[in-house]
């Protein structure tokens, strides 16, 4: 996963530094010399951790930090800070045009993941409820013209196409007369790439650029290559004056270089971050939230977001009244397990959790997503009885299931138990919360569930 290093080098520093009730100016640069090692492992480039760590040092040797009662967590806040102003300081939005269309012009190296990019904030757009348009400008590469078609069948939107006869500057104006007389308020015009920087690229590259005048010059760079899509975004940067950058396989990278250079180095903007491979794996850049994720904080607004996108709301109220009232059934288990795939791969959904994601580093700890599936099975073995009332699966209907599912009768024991404990903190939630979730029943019922009284963490009489 992305910045995986980073992140378990920076709380390995900053973990050291709680342990000390006042910190010093050479505790300070001991733990600075970790911080750059940590930078440089990283794949950033050595002028920016240079002068990351000079700021850096400047803040937190100062007397605030020095008389401060959390010391630690002053600094915390500082390299938060720091970092945040290093990948952008906030999130800059992508062009709308004053008048439609908005022409987006994307470029890059080849095998950077560019036409995918392409589908990807196609749909990203239409899920905004625009009207964008895909336009085939690659007309080299085999199968290209044709892979952004499959594209545009998977997300609904139209791709324009003149085939490999005509030259890419006149698709690429053509296309944009056709949104135009279509009635769509974004472009997305698709380029060729080579496998390194050459003339002949950029040449092409300013022809159509010159021809469309494009709102957006996006340059798609993979941020598994490091450094060099660092220096792969300011040769573009200096060719083309791009608008900004998207990283691709943000996700493969686990040291993330890329990300903490590239706005330095180029002085553009990370506008989108793709996260996975499926389609809907796309986000915007926000450098606030990924400085809270490296530093091991979690992104609490990401997950709102991804939950707000994937999740019915009338079907969250409905499953919320379901669980107060105790009516909880296998049906709605499985529909809940459903909502949470949404969402996107576990593992991801740990990383945006404050403090979950160091889950991950912990021995025993291990996500398998196959378990999901194996659960989903079982409960789809049963009949529609069975689900509504699992309290009537005696011994050989746990035996049809676990045939039914391709497991064993341990498996649907296992799942049951689990169900079954579920329902009851349910029951025991409920009649806790009472008229206005007060009154000695709902007290004792948290209680109980709180365990053995701690004095002065667990006020209760």
């Amino acid at each position: 996963m992305a910045f995986e290093g980073l992140t378990a080098r920076l709380q390995s520093v900053f973990n050291k530094l709680r342990g000390r009730g006042k910190v010093t100016e050479e505790d300070v640069n001991e733990a600075l010399r970790e911080v750059r090692l940590a930078l440089l492992e990283a794949d950033v480039n050595f002028k920016v951790v240079k002068d990351f760590i000079a700021r850096v040092r400047e803040k937190a040797v100062g007397q605030e930090v020095m008389k401060s009662f959390t010391p630690a967590m002053v600094i915390i806040d500082i390299v938060n800070k720091e970092l945040t102003e290093l990948m952008g300081g906030s999130n800059v939005q992508l062009a709308q045009a004053a008048k439609p269309p908005t022409v987006v012009l994307m470029a890059g190296l080849q095998g950077a993941g560019k036409t995918t990019l392409t589908g990807k904030l196609a749909k990203w757009l239409k899920d905004r409820q625009h009207k964008p348009l895909m336009v085939a400008g690659d007309i080299y590469r085999p199968a290209a013209i044709r892979q952004l078609e499959v594209l545009g069948e998977q997300t609904g939107v139209p791709v324009f196409s003149l085939g490999d006869g005509i030259s890419p500057v006149e698709i690429a104006r053509r296309g944009v007369e056709y949104a135009r007389s279509q009635g769509c308020d974004y472009v997305l015009i698709d380029t060729a790439g080579r496998l390194q920087i050459d003339d002949a690229l950029m040449e092409e590259l300013r022809q159509i650029r010159d021809a469309v005048r494009p709102d957006e010059v996006l340059l798609v760079v993979d941020a598994m290559t490091g450094q060099e899509a660092v220096n792969v975004a300011q040769s573009f940067h200096e060719q083309l004056a791009l608008t900004g950058v998207v990283l691709t396989k943000l996700d493969g990278d686990t040291r993330g270089g890329a990300a903490l250079s590239v706005k330095a180095v180029t002085g553009c903007p990370i506008k989108f971050a793709s996260t996975g491979e499926k389609l809907d794996q796309l986000e915007p850049f926000h450098p606030d939230r990924m400085a809270s994720r490296i530093l091991g904080m979690g992104d609490m607004l990401s997950l709102i977001e991804k939950a707000q996108a994937a999740i019915d709301e009338e079907k969250a109220k409905e499953m919320e009244r379901k669980m107060r009232e105790a009516s909880f059934t296998l049906d709605d288990f499985v529909e809940q397990m459903e909502q949470l795939r949404k969402l996107g791969p576990l593992e991801q959904l740990l990383e945006l959790v404050p403090g979950m994601g160091q889950l991950k580093n912990m021995p025993n700890f291990r996500i398998d997503e196959r378990q999901v599936a194996r659960t989903l099975a079982i409960v789809r073995s049963m009949t529609k009885e069975e689900r509504r009332k699992p309290e009537i699966i005696n011994f050989s209907r746990r035996k049809r299931i676990a045939a039914g599912s391709g497991t064993t009768v341990a498996d649907v024991n296992r799942l049951l138990k689990q169900f079954e404990d579920m329902r009851k903190m349910m029951k025991r939630l409920s009649g806790m919360m009472g008229p206005g979730g007060k009154g000695p029943k709902g007290m004792k019922a948290l209680r109980s569930m709180l365990g053995p009284r701690h004095p002065g963490k667990f006020p209760f009489r």
